[in-house]
């Protein structure tokens, strides 16, 4: 009788050192065009800034290939180049305005890399994590509310989200989402069987029960009062967003979006006709070109212009004019490339963004727990709604929000904790593509379960 033996898929692990090497080489490319353009000659940190890169990408691959040797080798390689890009970016900015944010930048890329070796290191497998469900709620509700600790929170463009201590400035939000998110999947993996009961029906929508509506209204007041008390729309709305999110993937009921959007759009109608600073906002984007608007959209209409002379193609790296535009190297990082790299390097940005989500919703789909589903599905769609929001606001699409497009923009907040999601997508996969262990054999040596073959 013949033997069948177990097929295992391949862990990918060259692919991924292939892609990385190519991303980084991508990256120092980019930087020495830059260099070339401005002076002639190589950037002097040429060396310094591609080496370090380098390194610290192939210190995280080895870990991975470690500690994680079936994880998803696409997303590694994906975030690599975004920051790498993002870098080139900011140096470019440091030329034209006398700074020096690369190398900040660097030091924060460092340090996000450390952080998720240092998940895949310490996680061995995400599903810890669901022990500390309550635990990571309130630890993301205390890190939304850190800036409205008097003395130490910052107000800063007219919105309270810093925190500052000595000369550092920091974001807690970006790490909240992470929490929350955490936070989201333990809780609804939990309740979700309550919440997918079957309740009114309204023409096509199946509304839930009048007691099941209690999580998504919480979730809802949290953001308006996000909304109102810190005057932060794009953290209100990657808030609620995500919680929808997850509880539409745990529920798969379209009421839950319907009702939704319903409450977030007359909770933002309700803030634009009630406070200042939304109107304020709503106002710039309906109207930037208005004479009397002109003071107060200036950076709106200066990176609107800047992505026009950019046309198709774009105007060439250190050959346009985006340090004209405040804050071009974080808020509005997206229309710095737009200007320089066209229309088609805002597409091919754009596609490393949808790769790195659509593989995030991989795992999701591949994960065999309900917490793992929810958790990377969560994690991915908040990296999904924070390029939306912020490309939205800088095209015109919605109003701007104040949120910075992740890997790209400078910042060492955002940069830390999107690299926090990548280890966390990491490990969530390399579970997923984990082959299953063997059923002990019974009599006879047979295991009881059909052999499964996986393509590799």
């Amino acid at each position: 009788m013949a033997t069948v033996l177990p097929v295992y898929p391949r862990t990918r692990r060259g692919v991924e050192l292939l892609l990385l090497l190519l991303a980084v080489a991508l990256s120092m490319s980019a930087y020495a065009v830059v260099g070339l353009t401005e002076t002639g000659a190589l950037p002097a940190d040429f060396f310094l800034h591609g080496g370090a890169l380098g390194v610290l990408a192939g210190v995280l691959h080895v870990v991975v290939r470690w500690r994680a040797s079936y994880a998803d080798p696409v997303l590694l390689p994906v975030a690599t180049l975004l920051n790498g890009v993002g870098l080139v970016m900011i140096h470019r900015l440091d030329l034209a305005e006398d700074s020096a944010l690369a190398s900040r930048q660097l030091v924060w890329s460092a340090l996000g890399i450390v952080a998720a070796g240092a998940v895949l290191w310490l996680l061995r497998d995400h599903r810890v994590l669901r022990r500390y469900t309550f635990t990571a709620m309130v630890a993301g509700f205390g890190l939304l509310l850190l800036p409205l600790v008097p003395g130490l929170g910052k107000t800063i463009n007219g919105a309270r989200i810093w925190i500052g201590v000595g000369p550092l400035s920091f974001q807690p939000g970006e790490l909240a989402k992470i929490l929350l998110a955490v936070f989201f999947a333990g809780y609804l993996v939990v309740h979700r069987d309550a919440l997918s009961l079957t309740g009114p029906k309204l023409l096509w929508l199946q509304l839930p029960r009048m007691r099941d509506l209690g999580p998504l209204l919480v979730a809802w007041g949290a953001s308006v009062g996000v909304l109102v008390l810190e005057r932060d729309l794009g953290t209100s709305l990657l808030f609620f967003g995500l919680f929808v999110a997850v509880l539409y993937v745990a529920t798969e009921r379209v009421s839950w979006i319907v009702l939704g959007l319903l409450l977030f759009v007359g909770g933002a109608l309700a803030a634009a006709t009630t406070f200042s600073h939304v109107q304020q906002r709503v106002d710039i984007w309906l109207h930037p070109f208005a004479a009397e608007n002109l003071d107060r959209s200036y950076q709106l209409v200066q990176g609107l212009f800047g992505m026009a002379a950019g046309g198709l193609l774009g105007t060439g790296l250190d050959r346009g004019r985006p340090d004209i535009v405040p804050y071009a190297e974080s808020d509005f990082i997206y229309s710095s490339l737009g200007e320089e790299l066209g229309l088609a390097g805002l597409f091919a940005v754009l596609l490393l963004y949808v790769l790195l989500v659509e593989r995030g919703l991989r795992t999701a789909v591949g994960v065999r727990d309900g917490f793992g589903k929810l958790l990377a599905g969560g994690l991915a769609f908040s990296v999904a709604l924070q390029v939306f929001v912020v490309a939205g606001g800088v095209t015109r699409v919605i109003p701007l929000t104040g949120l910075t497009m992740p890997f790209l923009a400078y910042g060492g907040s955002s940069l830390v904790s999107n690299w926090i999601i990548v280890g966390l997508l990491l490990r969530v996969s390399d579970l997923a593509r984990r082959p299953a262990p063997e059923e002990p054999a019974g009599p006879g040596g047979d295991t009881g379960a059909t052999q499964v073959v996986r393509l590799p």
